[in-house]
């Protein structure tokens, strides 16, 4: 995928630190992973499964920050929380930054370090804007979302429908949960997803490369008032757009 075809040399390395959760974004909606997390309720859940379910139930907006890794694959035998557990050990590149999302299918996740990136989606687009290009690529959003990792931060309720939920047991006082889409033609292989009392503490992406984008949250707001227009995008002044 050419996500931003004529960029600089420099771009290369910058979409690496970008990272392989704006990647399967792309891939997912073009040819959605992303993960977040928040605070689902106060008392304690039997399982992870139980604590995804009433996440996705209860928590219809919310905003926070992320720290993104791009670490090297685990193996099959450490399970959901493989990259985590090891401190991410192997860590290619880190990026952070802040999301703001209300579902389904609109969101903003803004990297600010260590350069300025940008997903936003309306509900009916996804735009990708290059602040050091001043690039935007725009792609329409369509049904991508509910069969991707996206979705279970900015989807609908329907996770039994694309995913098949494994509890994957309990580590370092971290509950975790495997999903596994249902979709043969998915750019992932599985999403491990952590909580603990009641809070999403990390997601795992695993692609279907090897690689694993770990992602933690904190500072996490549920169900905040949003402005109408909060997800409404504005092509900055002079930028290039590409409709992909």
């Amino acid at each position: 995928m050419q996500l931003f075809a004529q960029q600089r040399a420099r771009q290369s390395a910058q979409a690496s630190r970008f990272g392989q959760l704006a990647r399967t974004v792309v891939r997912s909606v073009g040819s959605v992973a992303i993960g977040a997390s928040m605070l689902v309720a106060t008392h304690a859940f039997a399982s992870g499964t139980e604590q995804l379910k009433a996440f996705v139930a209860q928590v219809h907006s919310a905003r926070g920050t992320f720290v993104q890794q791009e670490v090297r694959a685990p193996s099959k035998a450490q399970g959901a929380s493989g990259a985590l557990s090891t401190g991410g050990a192997g860590k290619t590149g880190t990026s952070s930054g802040t999301f703001t999302f209300a579902r389904p299918g609109k969101f903003i996740w803004q990297y600010e370090k260590p350069y300025a990136q940008l997903l936003q989606a309306d509900g009916d687009k996804l735009y990708v804007y290059d602040k050091d290009l001043n690039q935007v690529t725009v792609r329409a959003l369509g049904g991508a979302l509910g069969a991707s990792p996206a979705a279970i931060l900015f989807g609908s309720n329907d996770l039994d429908k694309n995913f098949t939920l494994r509890d994957a047991g309990v580590k370092a006082g971290i509950d975790w949960l495997e999903l596994t889409p249902k979709a043969k033609d998915t750019q992932f292989q599985r999403v491990g997803i952590g909580f603990k009392d009641g809070n999403l503490e990390a997601m795992e992406l695993h692609d279907v490369f090897g690689n694993v984008t770990l992602l933690t949250f904190s500072n996490i707001q549920k169900n905040p008032s949003l402005p109408a227009d909060a997800f409404k995008f504005t092509v900055p002044k002079g930028a290039d757009v590409i409709n992909g």
